[in-house]
């Protein structure tokens, strides 16, 4: 089974968009997520702050206004457990990244990847901005690059595991 963790600093905006919008593609490809399935897919914040609080309400606004919901997810603060369980873990931002370099185990370390880094069509753009502190079109903007690098990184992940 492929684990998949997004993540992002507070887990209510961002890194729950990852969530719904991957899972809303691999569903769409025929590939369901789940414990029994081939692929689990979830989300954490490197911070904890907004512990098990929904997605920002703009965020699901806008994930809504593309067909997918993600209001029933919930925040959660990434573990150490993480990082021996998944396996991809997937930055937002090279922040957030740098902070789970700091706390994954070397053995581990192979796994984080700027989420990012699997979009296609996206020259030069390496993070999703974060749209916490501004208005409903940073949560676009946002949605955009999260689509294009989950559109890629399942590219990436059919291929590598024959799904």
């Amino acid at each position: 089974m492929v684990k998949i963790l997004f993540v992002c600093l507070g887990n209510i905006c961002r890194s729950p968009t990852a969530e719904g919008v991957f899972r809303h593609h691999a569903n769409k490809a025929g590939i369901e997520d789940g414990f029994t399935k081939d692929i689990y897919i979830d989300s954490a914040g490197t911070a904890g702050f907004h512990m098990a609080a929904p997605p920002d309400k703009r965020a699901q606004l806008t994930a809504l206004k593309y067909g997918v919901d993600i209001g029933d997810l919930r925040a959660r603060k990434l573990s150490l457990q993480d990082f021996s369980d998944f396996t991809y873990i997937l930055a937002m931002d090279s922040d957030n990244l740098q902070m789970m370099k700091r706390h994954c185990p070397e053995e581990h370390q192979h796994k984080l990847h700027l989420f990012m880094s699997f979009a296609e069509n996206s020259p030069g753009i390496t993070e999703v901005p974060d749209p916490y502190y501004g208005d409903i079109e940073d949560f676009d903007k946002a949605y955009d690059f999260i689509d294009r690098a989950s559109q890629g990184f399942l590219k990436h992940i059919c291929r590598e595991y024959n799904l």
